[in-house]
């Protein structure tokens, strides 16, 4: 007999980002750009900086924790800089802006201000 565990109640993930964030770390992490024991220290060590600066640990910050965990180990293994994270997250903000509510955001040449 095949036993399974049951589904969660809750959502895995509260918002696309979440699941986008997380599969983009099984994805580096499978192209060898990290291990998961580095991937372990680094969302680790964000977690207890997050702590340290007096977050609850509520559970609704954990996947900004993982996200900066995820740019932090990015920049330090030179897959890209913390200037060109910042360069594009200022692009999706801009897309974000002059999308209209419930539709796909789509990033443009535009954005990046080229």
């Amino acid at each position: 007999m095949n036993s399974t565990a049951p589904l969660p109640d809750d959502p895995v993930f509260r918002e696309p980002w979440e699941a986008h964030a997380f599969a983009l770390t099984v994805s580096l992490h499978e192209r060898g750009l990290f291990t998961w024991p580095e991937w372990a220290d680094a969302l680790g060590a964000q977690i207890a900086a997050a702590q340290a600066r007096g977050d609850a640990d509520l559970g609704d910050t954990y996947y900004r924790h993982w996200l900066a965990a995820l740019e932090s180990l990015v920049t330090a293994k030179g897959a890209t800089t913390a200037a060109e994270l910042a360069h594009t997250r200022d692009a999706w903000d801009r897309a974000a802006d002059r999308t209209p509510h419930g539709q796909p955001i789509e990033l443009q040449d535009a954005d990046f201000g080229r």
